[in-house]
């Protein structure tokens, strides 16, 4: 996509995520990197609901704002990741409530906060593990997260989202579209585990293996 292009689709991804409630008020955030290694990410204090291409804020990638609102404070967090994560060209944040939920009443493991309890969680989405809770935009959360990042590719299971506590799910992926999908399914899977009372039994190693086998998940 070019600049153009991605402006259009960081709006049309924020307004999709407002749309489902994933996102309120002004919470969350959303940013590309473009070609050129410069950065497009929604301005601090912005409505995901009610975005306008023109206002998002043009970051260099020295991270040096050359245009539009004032970045958001996280702008630090999502240039470790894709310094990180040389495949991810979109970071979305969001304050989903049944992530956020799941964090005040305790995840499954603080290496992944919910049991692979579908079969799609395991396929699109993966290990997500637990950052303990930091203030919103400190910059050691962007230094855990990249430890997360570096951890798991080493383990040659590498992983497209992390948990903040407290805070919400941080996703990456090869598009604005990819990343909104791995957000959606980890809140619905998060959704799932607390109806059950947190209760809902994991798949098998039998059943993942298969997952791996046929369709080649990473977990």
């Amino acid at each position: 996509m070019n600049e153009l292009e991605s402006r259009q689709e960081i709006c049309r991804i924020g307004a999709s995520l407002y749309a489902l409630g994933y996102v309120h008020a002004s919470a969350g955030n959303i940013s590309v990197k473009l070609e050129d290694g410069s950065f497009l990410i929604t301005p601090t204090d912005a409505c995901l609901g009610h975005l306008v291409a023109s206002e998002l804020a043009h970051v260099s990638a020295e991270g040096v704002q050359l245009s539009g609102a004032r970045a958001s404070k996280t702008l630090t967090l999502h240039r470790s990741i894709y310094a990180a994560a040389p495949h991810a060209r979109c970071v979305i944040h969001t304050h989903a409530t049944h992530l956020v939920s799941l964090t005040l009443q305790g995840v499954w493991h603080k290496a992944d906060i919910v049991p692979p309890i579908t079969p799609y969680y395991v396929m699109k989405v993966g290990h997500v593990p637990l950052v303990s809770y930091q203030r919103p935009g400190a910059a050691t959360v962007a230094t855990e997260v990249t430890a997360h990042i570096r951890n798991s590719t080493a383990q040659h299971k590498p992983i497209r989202a992390v948990m903040l506590e407290r805070l919400g799910p941080v996703v990456w992926h090869q598009t604005p579209a990819d990343a909104s999908a791995v957000l959606e399914e980890l809140e619905e899977t998060a959704k799932l585990w607390l109806m059950s009372d947190r209760q809902a039994s994991a798949l098998t190693h039998e059943q993942i293996d298969e997952l791996r086998e046929t369709f080649g998940a990473l977990w």
